[in-house]
């Protein structure tokens, strides 16, 4: 496992793609606008190697046998799912806020777990691959320690209409190419919590769809840093409050942060895609995901 101090080195090494107010942040780091929630995100390295907190914030993993971070674990007992919730608990105790690039993260491995489980079950023709692409990427994570934020929400457009009915062909997240060695994406998720703070990006499905919305059923794992990729910063009514010192202002970490996610044609190879047009299942990964998220 990371400590600290390697996982915010690990953000100064990402290509500098997060905005906030129009201006490109150079350093999440330092930066006034996402200093507070990287530290917020830093203290659970922290705690999953301290002794009073380290039993709660990491597990024995079932893939590699090793110690690691509960965040990058798969919830298989009831007793893996009363440990979400203890440790959600004290993550709020620990930082004062949100910590998506982790919980989030964590909750949509779970739920693109079980949905491969259940297209690898159902027969699905790329069902047993997409479980196997899952778990040995899942084994690099659980090694490398990563942060993971979680996306599922589109923009929509107009609600009252399914993706494939909009107006705009990208209100929802698409495939726009598929060859021998990916996928290319365009579109957008948004308001996702914890991506300032965040290495990788999982996406997931935002919507049950239907027959002839093929290109919408998507799911994958990307760099937070990918070329095509950017990530602005949405603004809240206290944000300006958040950037200011002062012994007014003692929070040190915390701060939950939501990034509008743009993707310009952002290419993500095979290896690291687990849906791409199975319908029937998108709905299911979004389910799979609440259940998890909510308890």
């Amino acid at each position: 496992m990371r400590s600290p101090k390697e996982y915010k080195e690990s953000l100064k090494r990402m290509r500098p793609n997060v905005y906030k107010f129009g201006e490109l942040i150079e350093d999440v780091t330092t930066h006034p606008a996402t200093r507070r929630t990287v530290e917020g995100h830093a203290k659970l390295f922290w705690a999953a190697m301290s002794e009073r907190w380290g039993e709660l914030f990491s597990k024995e993993s079932s893939l590699i046998g090793e110690r690691v971070s509960r965040y990058l674990t798969l919830i298989k007992t009831p007793e893996d799912m009363v440990a979400n919730c203890r440790m959600k608990r004290a993550a709020f105790n620990l930082t004062g806020t949100c910590t998506g690039g982790r919980c989030v993260g964590w909750n949509a491995i779970n739920a693109m777990w079980a949905t491969a489980y259940e297209m690898a079950r159902d027969g699905v023709e790329w069902g047993e691959e997409y479980s196997r692409r899952l778990m040995e990427w899942l084994i690099w994570a659980q090694r490398e320690d990563i942060t993971l934020s979680g996306a599922l929400t589109d923009p929509k457009g107009d609600r009252s209409k399914s993706p494939g009915e909009q107006k705009d062909p990208y209100s929802y997240l698409k495939i726009v190419e598929k060859d021998d060695e990916g996928i290319t994406v365009r579109g957008a998720k948004i308001m996702i919590a914890g991506v300032a703070a965040a290495n990788y990006i999982f996406v997931l499905p935002g919507w049950g769809m239907m027959e002839g919305e093929e290109d919408y059923a998507v799911s994958f794992v990307v760099p937070r840093d990918e070329e095509g990729i950017t990530c602005v910063e949405a603004r809240h009514p206290s944000d300006l409050r958040e950037m200011e010192e002062g012994w007014d202002n003692p929070v040190e970490r915390g701060g939950i942060t939501q990034s509008y996610v743009l993707f310009d044609d952002v290419r993500i190879p095979w290896v690291r895609v687990f849906m791409a047009g199975e319908v029937k299942y998108s709905g299911r990964a979004v389910m799979n995901f609440i259940r998890m998220y909510r308890a």
